[in-house]
């Protein structure tokens, strides 16, 4: 099965002062070019999520897709987005795999262990899981879902992930949380500092 993946970049990254935190630099590197490098080589084709002008991920050479629902409506938007810009554009993805943008150290084996995680509970949708706590935006989504997730965004109004993923059969796939957390996130300023000494440590 093809999979497209999906780089999240639509927040609105409040606590981190603003602006696009993915474009922050970690260890002379934005956190995108760090995430990027890292999902490139598990998918068939990338598409980034963002909100206003797209040109500042220009560099990237990668298409963008703004939400579809509007008022920054949160994660289950942008997979709405995802989950559209694969059926117009690559209909020979079955599903996308969606990554949080300010996580630098996703799992190289993240794709691969969601779809097997599906496949093997019979389930429909999966979700990381580290230290004993899900991550949902890192999950794998049928294509076939949109027009349930559209219905539930723009009908029911429904915004938290988790209360969309609950109406189907979940599976929940863990990843061990050492050395470093992949799933380590960049919410605020001092997170920065942190992930620096988490990239310090893993190159040594």
């Amino acid at each position: 099965m093809k999979i497209a993946g999906l780089l999240l970049a639509g927040g609105l990254s409040r606590r981190m002062g603003g602006g696009d935190k993915t474009l922050r630099a970690l260890g002379g590197r934005t956190i995108l070019e760090r995430v990027v490098e890292r999902l490139r080589p598990q998918v068939s084709a990338l598409v980034v999520n963002a909100n206003g002008d797209p040109a500042r991920f220009a560099r990237f050479g990668l298409p963008v897709v703004a939400d579809g629902v509007p008022g920054f409506a949160g994660p289950l938007a942008g997979i709405l987005a995802g989950l559209d810009w694969a059926a117009a554009n690559r209909p020979d993805c079955a599903a996308i795999v969606s990554v949080a943008t300010d996580a630098p150290f996703i799992p190289g084996d993240l794709v691969a262990r969601l779809c097997a995680g599906a496949r093997d509970a019979g389930a429909r949708l999966a979700c990381a899981a580290s230290a004993g706590r899900a991550h949902p935006v890192f999950g794998l989504w049928p294509v076939r879902l949109r027009e349930d997730l559209r219905h539930a965004l723009v009908e029911e109004g429904v915004r938290k992930v988790d209360l969309f993923t609950a109406r189907y059969a979940l599976a929940t796939v863990s990843f061990a949380a050492e050395p470093v957390d992949p799933f380590f996130n960049a919410n605020e300023p001092q997170d920065l500092a942190a992930a620096e000494a988490l990239l310090k440590a893993s190159e040594a």
